[in-house]
């Protein structure tokens, strides 16, 4: 079900080739006898740990955090961290110390893999990332690989977990996007939560791309909601998330392509399909009656005067281009998002062409 204008074939979803990298591998699933590696480091992975801690400590007195929800925010989190009561943070700061030992772990296993073996930086996003109890783990992750003599470094990604998804949709544009345009629209899906959103190119600060930026953007939490949205509830939030955004660009005079980029989570066709790895969105998204892609076109038929052209990619492969334009001191890197899943990529820099 191709769905891009004959005038442009060599832009495909799922694309190895982009303008600034090769795109080596993404969402790898790495297994062990225990399952799914990924499994020990993600957003579930450190609440179990968290809850597995206060059950021990109820067991022989009373929970630090008993006056706690069972669900504690990442900001409340930190400020116990910093602030809270000497046992409540040595408890935070336990359960970080856990967490960044199955980080560490999970990365060794990735780097055994085929063209991770090379990696000198990886750069870890998601929502981990923008708390300080995440940066800590990264930290300290990045402490113990290195204490085993491994040659590379994690580094939080640079631009906010909610809009990096967003920024690297631009690194998926054809180079012919950006003539006489100010930004295109991006989509961020994940399992918890889908954005749309309005990115600025902002070439007369960087030809790179390196000041690109969000300047609107709107958040849907769709994970929890009672009744659960169906597939087609969720496109349809989306189109309508869309539009809004379109039409408030053009009321600020913001000349948009007629661009959308795509970050979506699972093995990406070329075509546009998802053959796997959609499990947590809402509905079936791997069937192959379904195509977002079309399905967004159909929608949003226009962007301006012109026919839409939607791109999508690997949501872990997005959020990490937004950081491409800052790694090009080495030759390959990698990503990981720890979010409701472990997201992973892997780039090789292209040569300026």
């Amino acid at each position: 079900m191709a769905d891009q204008p004959k005038d442009h074939p060599e832009i495909r979803h799922g694309a190895q080739s982009l303008p600034a990298v090769t795109v080596d591998s993404y969402n790898e699933e790495v297994r062990d006898e225990e399952g799914f590696v990924g499994d020990r480091a993600n957003s579930r992975a450190f609440r179990g740990i968290l809850e597995e801690w206060r059950e021990r400590l109820r067991e022989v007195g009373a929970d630090p955090l008993e006056d706690e929800s069972e669900e504690i925010s990442r900001k409340k989190l930190d400020e116990i961290l910093a602030e809270g009561e000497p046992e409540a943070a040595g408890l935070i700061h336990g359960v970080v110390e856990e967490f960044a030992q199955e980080l560490a772990g999970v990365v060794r296993r990735f780097r055994r893999r085929k063209g991770w073996k090379s990696a000198e930086r990886i750069v870890v996003g998601g929502g981990m990332r923008q708390s300080r109890i995440g940066e800590l783990a990264i930290g300290r992750a990045t402490v113990l690989l290195k204490g085993d003599g491994a040659d590379v470094t994690l580094v939080p990604i640079r631009h906010h977990p909610d809009e990096a998804g967003l920024i690297g949709a631009v690194q998926l544009a054809p180079s012919w996007i950006f003539a006489g345009h100010d930004g295109i629209v991006a989509i961020d899906i994940g399992g918890s939560n889908i954005r749309a959103g309005i990115v600025l190119f902002n070439r007369k600060k960087a030809k790179d791309l390196s000041a690109a930026a969000v300047w609107k953007f709107e958040l849907w939490q769709h994970r929890g909601e009672e009744p659960a949205p169906s597939r087609d509830d969720a496109v349809a939030r989306l189109a309508d998330m869309t539009n809004k955004l379109i039409q408030r660009a053009a009321k600020e005079k913001l000349s948009l392509a007629p661009f959308i980029g795509v970050g979506c989570p699972g093995q990406i066709e070329a075509d546009g399909g998802i053959s796997t790895g959609g499990q947590n969105l809402p509905g079936n998204w791997e069937s192959s009656r379904f195509n977002l892609p079309a399905s967004l076109r159909a929608a949003i038929p226009e962007i301006g005067d012109h026919e839409t052209m939607v791109i999508m990619h690997n949501d872990a492969v997005v959020q990490g281009l937004s950081q491409a334009p800052f790694m090009q001191d080495v030759e390959g890197w990698g990503v990981l998002t720890i979010g409701t899943g472990l997201g992973n990529a892997y780039f090789t820099n292209r040569a300026p062409g």
